[in-house]
């Protein structure tokens, strides 16, 4: 299993940060190889990507949301077995840390190698930092979802 985790400093509010990543289908806006993303409901998402040429589909389920705080999800179904996290943190007014943390399976013989040569952790990296350009641009949320999701056994 590997473990990625990626921290960003954005210059925007928590509440305007936390909308957007709450707007999965427009994360092809800013995560390269994410070719789309349906919302089935509040809590499952359908994913298609293409990363190295190699394309997947699979989906996840948010596992907890918490407004503001965090949004947690896992993988149910497809190829690709992965979890992660994603935490907002105030740090002011106008100022919010987002930190992802990732944990994914890699497939085969390319993945484990571009695992181990860290082309996962620099694919978050760059993600992360286009979704700072990408808010931050924009200055406010292209919507949101501000529903509560408990961890299950919660």
């Amino acid at each position: 299993m590997s473990t990625v985790t990626e921290s960003v400093d954005v210059n925007v509010p928590i509440g305007t940060v936390y909308n957007q990543w709450t707007q999965f289908e427009d994360f092809p806006k800013f995560m390269d190889g994410v070719e789309s993303i349906t919302q089935l409901d509040d809590t499952h998402t359908h994913w298609v990507t293409k990363i190295a040429g190699q394309s997947r589909e699979f989906d996840a389920e948010i596992t907890e949301q918490h407004p503001d705080e965090r949004v947690a999800w896992k993988s149910t179904s497809g190829d690709t077995k992965h979890a992660g996290v994603v935490t907002f943190h105030r740090l002011g007014d106008e100022e919010t840390r987002v930190t992802i943390q990732m944990d994914w399976e890699p497939e085969g013989f390319v993945e484990k190698v571009g695992s181990a040569v860290g082309v996962d952790s620099h694919q978050v990296k760059a993600d992360a930092k286009r979704f700072k350009d990408f808010i931050e641009g924009r200055n406010h949320s292209t919507g949101a979802w501000r529903g509560d999701v408990e961890r299950p056994g919660a």
